[in-house]
Formats: C-alpha cells, structure tokens, sequence
C-alpha cells in the first residue's frame, strides 16, 4: 500500500545567507561609533539600525577610546638579521651552580590567532609579543 501525496510546486525561493562576515571600512566604523556616542541614543539601537551587534559596536567604541580606531596605526615591518655566534672556547673551569634544568614545555604559552599560531616563553618581550598579535589580529 503506497500514499501518495501531492507535492505543491514552489514558485517563490528566497536564500537567506547567515554567518557572512561583513567588512567595515575603517571610515564606516568611525561614523558608526560617532553615531552611537551622540545624543541619548542607545548603543544597541545604533547597532541594530546598521547591521552589527552591540558588542561588536562596543568594542569600536573602546578601540576609539584607546586612539587605535583611527587611519594613522599602519602595520610596520621591522627588517631582522641574524647572526651566529662562534661557540666559546672550551674551559677546563668548574661550572657556576645553575638554576635547576626546565621541564619541556613549562612556562611555554601557545596563542591561536587568525589561523596563526604563536609560542612563546616566560623570557618574551611583551611590547614585540604585542606587536605581532596585533598584525595577526589584523590580518
């Protein structure tokens, strides 16, 4: 025994696309923050009226705060050269006593970022560490 029911045909389709990543050019995200912190508009209905969440407008709003908001940050590229170094002499001296040896991996941070992975110690430089992650993040 078979059920057979009548299909109806569609005759209109809409595709409605989610997940998208939009990209804001630098003088959208100006105006859009601009916009939200004039008058007693609410941040929220600032970011629904142009398409974003409020979080994300939040953000903007604290990178302006912060001056990195605007045109002048421009990725730099430092030029790096590196050199060996001819190994000691050997010395017959006793060795100082050293700190004891450590484990592998221990105080190594792993960083994930734009499909970027980072690695580094407890010895980095903290304002180069900075500048890398912030040419990642802007890739």
């Amino acid at each position: 025994m078979t059920d057979h029911t009548p299909i109806s045909k569609v005759s209109r389709l809409e595709v409605v696309s989610t997940g998208a990543r939009r990209r804001w050019t630098l003088e959208e995200k100006q105006r859009i923050v601009a916009e939200s912190l004039v008058g007693p508009r609410l941040a929220s209905v600032t970011a629904r009226r142009n398409g974003l969440s409020a979080s994300q407008l939040f953000t903007w709003r604290r990178l302006a705060r912060e001056g990195r908001l605007s045109g002048d940050a421009v990725p730099a590229l430092v030029p790096v050269q590196i050199a060996s170094t001819p190994a000691p002499a050997p010395t017959f001296a006793p060795k100082p006593p050293c700190s004891p040896p450590r484990r592998a991996g221990a105080g190594i941070i792993e960083i994930e970022l734009g499909g970027c992975r980072v690695r580094v110690d407890s010895d980095v430089d903290a304002d180069a560490l900075q500048l890398v992650l912030e040419l990642l993040r802007r890739r």
